[in-house]
């Protein structure tokens, strides 16, 4: 009696297919979610796997996105499917699959029960993402986010005519391809293609103290048409070259630059707002214009932490370490930092703070990213008082960004 094959599981069918597609290198990218509970590790929220080439050949990334951080690892492809394997069903119970031919969506429940969708695509899904994510390479310059031919990057005086990073250039080429890489990642998250794509109100981008806008313009090359960005400069000089700059390669349209201060430029309403390095207190200034204008997504890189260090008063316990200035200096920052994370926290985002480059390429390597999930916290709620107390530890008695939210440390 003839017995047709058994169509193999659900499971089974999604690995062979992403396998597949790895090998054939049609992979575009795979999203892992929604948690087993519960979960040995409660802040792991979703991994996202993409295709990289490094020096050794073709690999894997994988982001292992926490709730305050993330962990990124690589891995060879054969060893990046056997992981992918170990996750999907005793970590994650679905997966959806981006391939240049299909779309495949794998979704099971806590009894195991599974079911698996395909989806015929004319184009790679992940090319409508953002532009820059179509790139697989990790070391070859001709596949950078950023392009290093591009035109702009070479009026701003980072490349050359053969699209090399000019001398002393090399480090702040590697923060413009960080950077981007960064941001269109949270980009995405936060405002999908689908989404702003057909709104008729194109992306409010606000670059707080641009400087030589490199970072604003990598932003509007990445985004054009969804978005507008604007830089906001206190030097003149600076903003009359960026608009030439953006004139002269046709951005204009979509990219501005207006002198002002961060403390002096008052944001009506914007998505995002970005500061790089703005010193001291301009930070804090920059995170309260920023959660004033209703921004969804705050990206801040701190720098010269001075406003705390004069407070410090630790128990008398750190009274020893902190004779030493380096020490100082150091816990200066971290609590600096580590309070502001607090104060967005209780305004209502979901932060994270990590280095987003190595330090040999550049001291100032933390970065804060601050996603509005709820409202702003109550004046003695539980998280307040923790602020307070943390504040009260170091002997701070106020700060800025605090003084601006009106939280009484």
């Amino acid at each position: 009696m003839y017995m047709p094959p058994t169509k193999p599981a659900p499971r089974a069918r999604f690995t062979a297919l992403l396998a597949e597609n790895i090998t054939r290198g049609t992979f575009g990218k795979l999203t892992l979610g929604k948690p087993r509970q519960p979960a040995a590790d409660p802040t792991l929220q979703n991994v996202f796997v993409r295709p990289i080439t490094l020096k050794s050949g073709p690999h894997l990334t994988f982001v292992w996105r926490h709730t305050t951080r993330d962990v990124t690892k690589n891995f060879p492809l054969a060893e990046a499917v056997a992981q992918i394997e170990i996750l999907l069903g005793p970590t994650f119970l679905d997966a959806h699959l981006f391939t240049a031919t299909s779309t495949a969506q794998y979704e099971s429940g806590p009894d195991d029960t599974a079911r698996l969708r395909l989806k015929a695509v004319a184009a790679p899904p992940i090319s409508e993402v953002f532009s820059a994510e179509t790139s697989a390479a990790h070391d070859q310059p001709k596949h950078h986010l950023i392009p290093a031919g591009a035109a702009w990057l070479r009026s701003l005086g980072v490349t050359n005519e053969r699209g090399q990073p000019r001398e002393g250039m090399a480090d702040k080429f590697r923060q413009i391809q960080k950077f981007s890489e960064i941001l269109s990642h949270h980009l995405a998250e936060n405002f999908p293609v689908e989404t702003t794509s057909t709104s008729s109100q194109p992306l409010r981008i606000i670059d707080m103290s641009s400087g030589k806008g490199y970072l604003t313009f990598a932003l509007a090359a990445l985004l054009a048409p969804r978005a507008h960005v604007t830089g906001i400069e206190a030097r003149a000089e600076l903003v009359e070259l960026c608009n030439r700059t953006a004139a002269a390669h046709d951005l204009s349209s979509h990219l501005t630059f207006i002198p002002g201060a961060i403390n002096e430029t008052a944001v009506a309403a914007c998505d995002v707002l970005i500061a790089l390095h703005a010193c001291d207190t301009a930070t804090d200034d920059a995170l309260a214009q920023g959660i004033s204008a209703g921004a969804r997504l705050l990206v801040v890189s701190p720098c010269c932490q001075k406003e705390i260090r004069a407070q410090l008063a630790a128990p008398q316990v750190l009274a020893d370490a902190l004779r030493h200035g380096i020490f100082q200096e150091r816990q200066a920052e971290f609590v600096t930092d580590a309070l502001r994370a607090q104060l967005l926290e209780w305004a209502g985002y979901k932060t994270k703070v990590f280095e987003f480059i190595s330090t040999e390429h550049t001291a100032k390597n933390l970065l804060i990213v601050a996603q509005r999930t709820s409202p702003r916290g109550q004046p003695n709620d539980a998280r307040a008082q923790r602020i307070r107390a943390f504040a009260a530890f170091y002997g701070v008695r106020h700060q800025r960004l605090a003084a601006q939210l009106e939280f009484p440390l």
